[in-house]
Parts: C-alpha cells; sequence; structure tokens
C-alpha cells in the first residue's frame, strides 16, 4: 500500500523510520490526543515492520519526496461500516500542509478501493484535527461512548 501526494509519499514502515517515529510518538506534551505512544523501539518495530493490514490496523509512513525524511503517519482500519483513519505529524512539520496532503491523498486512494465511508475520531479538545478535517470535507457523526467525536466523510 503506497501512493504519492505532490510533496509526499505514503508507504510501508522501514527501519529507518522508527527512530524518528519514536521522536514524536514519545513526546507526552505532543501525543496527548493520540494513543499508540509511549513504547520501547522494540513494541514500535513489531507493530511497524509488518506488511500493512488494514483488517487489524496498520500505520503507513508520511515521508518527503524530496529527501525520503519522515514527516509522521497515517493509521487505518478497516471495520464492516468503513474505514477509521487517524493521523499524526512530528510538530516539526505542522502548519506546512502536510497533514491535509496527506489526508487527502489518502481519501483518493481509498475511493479508488472502492471503501464504504471514511471515518475519523478526534478528541473534542484537538481543535487543529477538528479543522483539518473540515476542511478535508468530513462532517460531524456523533459521539463515540468514550467521548470521542466521529467524523465520516461523504460517501
Amino acid at each position: 500500500m503506497r501512493y504519492e501526494t505532490a510533496r509526499c509519499l505514503i508507504r510501508p514502515f522501514e527501519e529507518q523510520d522508527v527512530d524518528a517515529f519514536i521522536a514524536y510518538r514519545n513526546n507526552a506534551a505532543w501525543m496527548r490526543f493520540q494513543g499508540f505512544k509511549n513504547l520501547t523501539k522494540a513494541e514500535y518495530q513489531k507493530q511497524l515492520l509488518v506488511p500493512p493490514n488494514p483488517w487489524v490496523g496498520c500505520q503507513l509512513a508520511v515521508t518527503r519526496r524530496a529527501d525520503g525524511k519522515l514527516l509522521g503517519d497515517l493509521y487505518l482500519k478497516r471495520e464492516p461500516e468503513g474505514v477509521w483513519i487517524g493521523y499524526t505529524l512530528h510538530p516539526t512539520y505542522t502548519g506546512q500542509g502536510f497533514a491535509f496532503e496527506a489526508v487527502q491523498g489518502l481519501l483518493l486512494y481509498l475511493q479508488g478501493m472502492d471503501h464504504p465511508r471514511v471515518f475519523a475520531g478526534v478528541m473534542a479538545e484537538n481543535i487543529a484535527s477538528i479543522r483539518l478535517l473540515l476542511r478535508l470535507g468530513f462532517q460531524f457523526d456523533g459521539t463515540e461512548a468514550d467521548g470521542e467525536l466521529r467524523y465520516a466523510y461523504p460517501q
């Protein structure tokens, strides 16, 4: 599973990505709205360095096409009602349009795969993420039992 956007290559994780991934995923302040954090290098390697399987959930590396630098990651999980997505950028690369570009590219990729609906969950306090989802065309779709807000991308 891989695709390109104007500035990004989204692909499976490789060994050389792991240390950069740890640098932001184990940053407690930055990751306050995220799961999948504060693990050891071996635990991350076990999860990341496998062939992506959307049916069990998978992380994809978001890299800069120009130099291969890891910018962040995307998550996707296929469920009967649709595909759940998530996204995280290294704090150095926020505010530059990389998240918008990578997620927009993922939506186009998923449309080509004829997936039913696309969902994203976000904590109510994560205003930047909510703004991004709205800019991408997602619409509020309800609140999960844990209080997370659910947004859906129109079919």
